[in-house]
């Protein structure tokens, strides 16, 4: 049975609690916020423009890719302009709804700026799919790793949110990068820098950190770490941001499973970083670390003692 009564007096005190809430974000305006909905079909939309055949319709063709891909990039310039300009809004601080206009034209312009850089994007995950097949014996086909490798999915993610970074497009790309988290288990701040040729193993429990940089052709595995080893508060006590708190791992480094790297250090070009290792200091180009075993000893007869 329905207390309608009861029911009305929960409305209003959710009501009441939601006005002064960080759990209810109500914009100037009336603006909507961004949809969590439509952004993962912009992002469907994107990998079967990016990887056609894979994803989207699988009996794509020769003769009709361009028509395929040019509708889809028709729609996705519409509604990604609609979204980037919901994330102006979300973070918007203006009172003057007048100047609303110029958020949109610069929505527009950078959708189809994003749109221009596709081509780039296609080629980067090109390298990405080609390190993952040749880096692991158990992928039969190229094939193989777009359609069922975790380390694909969430670079596809994280390659087009790190591009919306880059044109300053507020909330969205972290969004983006969230929904191939929450998939994979596998954790890149779009605001990273990821080299091409890029190869996660495996995959859950990695981290990468912001303000990582990482070079080309490095291999890392499930549960690796690249994060920040302090982070530091203002005078008012609240954190500091933007500062560049992670790891720099050069070109050719492999990382293997349940390592940790913290802070602003750097690891050489060709160094492997053995598993379940912590680093917090500089490692130089083509070192080897590993973690240290227990000496073993027989002390017979007092000897040693």
């Amino acid at each position: 049975m329905v207390r309608r009564n009861e029911i009305a007096a929960i409305v209003e005190e959710l009501c009441e609690q939601n006005k002064d809430s960080l759990t209810c974000h109500r914009l100037r305006h009336e603006a909507p916020m961004p949809s969590v909905d439509v952004l993962a079909s912009i992002v469907e939309d994107l990998r079967a423009v990016l990887f056609p055949g894979y994803y989207g319709p699988s009996d794509v063709t020769s003769e009709s890719m361009p028509f395929y891909i040019g509708a889809n990039l028709d729609r996705l310039h519409r509604q990604l302009s609609e979204q980037i300009n919901r994330g102006y809004c979300f973070v918007c601080q203006r009172e003057d709804k007048a100047l609303c206009k110029d958020c949109e034209e610069r929505s527009r312009d950078i959708a189809w700026k994003f749109i221009r850089k596709l081509p780039d994007i296609r080629h980067l995950l090109a390298t990405d799919v080609d390190a993952a097949f040749v880096g692991d014996p158990a992928a039969k086909t190229p094939g193989e790793t777009i359609f069922c490798y975790p380390s694909i999915r969430a670079l596809t993610n994280y390659r087009i949110a790190h591009e919306l970074q880059l044109f300053k497009v507020d909330i969205i790309p972290r969004i983006i990068a969230e929904m191939a988290h929450s998939l994979t288990g596998i954790d890149i701040h779009p605001g990273a820098t990821i080299g091409e040729h890029f190869f996660i193993d495996h995959g859950t429990g990695t981290v990468i950190g912001e303000t990582c940089i990482v070079g080309r052709n490095v291999r890392i595995y499930q549960g690796v770490t690249l994060g920040a080893k302090s982070f530091p508060q203002g005078e008012d006590g609240s954190l500091i941001k933007g500062l560049a708190r992670h790891p720099i791992v050069e070109d050719d480094v492999t990382i293997y499973a349940g390592a940790t790297i913290l802070g602003r250090v750097t690891i050489g070009k060709g160094a492997t970083i053995g598993g379940n290792v912590w680093i917090t200091r500089d490692i130089p180009p083509g070192a080897q670390i590993r973690q240290s075993r227990p000496m073993e000893k027989s002390f017979e007869f007092g000897a040693g003692i």
